[in-house]
């Protein structure tokens, strides 16, 4: 028998709890039974994102959510500001490009983080940007950026905030009212504890206004139509119905954690597995981290992708390799959802004994012992 361990930066591991809240029978979508707890799981998430407004539920993969961002609230020919730090930013950049939006590209070297000096300084330099797109993580390359400085920037100008916090909600605060960010997106299969296809997306009251001035021509991804059924606890289409179940349960566990609790759970195992992995000999990939997960290089003599490979098929523990430019170069260590204490101490333990599988000299314990020390104060014994 080989017992497997995920931990890659999506999907994550789904507590017991939300297994067996969407292992219950399903219900009909347009039935007062449903109805109740759609409009549970949809005010929990508010007080997630700390938001007045509506959160709009959508079963489809983050992606979706992203489109629909764009899809609802920018006209053909309008221009967008793309913050390219990665895959991800990338993506915004591709998605805006589909719907004839004009991007103005801001490529950020691999590793680094927005600027907000710079982000002002291209909508100093162009007026006609209607909109800065960005990641609060960017998962390729483990960077955080600073969200709410750059939102000190836009909010004061008749420029959208549009954030991706697929690997931002629920790993770390990002208050979407008081910061000013006009659109938060999120999905449901990374701190969320939940299986991929859900997506979230909240609009404040200047995006909406811009939403409703803008024809949109995308059938499916209509906010406008699914805000209105929100108002009946309901969706415009056939929702995921055992996904809410697991939705409601997996809100109400952090709630039950507290929010606190949970965000400093992230911080403090991304301090153990950044000891670890420093024991180890391994550089981190960014200065700018993340709660969300830890990136770094592997020996120059290690081919990563091969690395991965018998991580996951020989020893079963399951991380993500680097994409593009570090494909084969780096290693990505989940630390956000469902992770506890001994997940970090079984990826560092996993790590030692690959890496001496490579013939790379290691001291075994290195790692596991440098994380253990961050996280010996997280117990307390009565």
């Amino acid at each position: 028998m080989k017992k497997s361990y995920l931990l890659s930066p999506g999907p994550t591991p789904v507590p017991e709890r939300v297994l067996l809240a969407m292992a219950q029978p399903v219900i009909h979508h347009r039935t007062p039974q449903f109805s109740k707890i759609f409009a549970e799981a949809a005010e929990k998430l508010k007080t997630l994102f700390h938001t007045k407004n509506d959160i709009i539920i959508l079963s489809s993969s983050g992606t979706g959510a992203m489109e629909s961002a764009v899809a609802n609230c920018f006209a053909k020919g309008e221009k967008v500001l793309v913050v390219n730090a990665g895959k991800f930013g990338e993506r915004w950049g591709k998605i805006a490009e589909a719907f004839d939006l004009k991007v103005t590209w801001m490529n950020i070297t691999w590793g680094e983080c927005a600027n907000p000096a710079d982000v002002k300084a291209a909508l100093d330099a162009d007026p006609e940007i209607k909109c800065v797109l960005i990641q609060a993580t960017e998962s390729s390359t483990t960077v955080k950026h600073p969200i709410k400085e750059i939102a000190e920037i836009t909010k004061s100008r008749d420029v959208l905030f549009i954030v991706d916090g697929i690997t931002g909600v629920g790993v770390f605060d990002i208050p979407m009212d008081d910061w000013g960010v006009d659109i938060l997106i999120c999905g449901s299969q990374k701190a969320m504890m939940l299986p991929p296809g859900l997506a979230f997306i909240a609009l404040n009251d200047r995006a909406w206004a811009r939403a409703d001035k803008v024809k949109n021509t995308n059938f499916y991804f209509n906010l406008k139509r699914e805000r209105k059924n929100l108002k009946d606890k309901t969706t415009a289409f056939t929702p995921a119905v055992s996904l809410i179940y697991g939705l409601r349960e997996a809100l109400l566990m952090m709630e039950e954690e507290t929010y606190p609790a949970v965000f400093a759970r992230h911080v403090a195992l991304g301090k153990a597995v950044r000891a670890g992995t420093s024991a180890l000999g391994l550089k981190p990939v960014t200065k700018h981290l993340s709660e969300a997960m830890t990136g770094v290089f592997l020996p120059e003599a290690v081919n990563g992708k091969k690395f991965v490979k018998v991580l996951r098929d020989d020893f079963g523990v399951t991380f993500a390799g680097g994409q593009d430019s570090w494909e084969g170069k780096i290693i990505r260590i989940a630390h956000l959802g469902y992770f506890g204490e001994f997940d970090m101490v079984i990826a560092m333990s996993s790590i030692e004994m690959a890496l001496d599988k490579f013939g790379h000299p290691v001291k075994f314990g290195a790692g596991v012992g440098a994380a253990q020390e961050i996280l010996r104060d997280r117990f307390e014994v009565k």
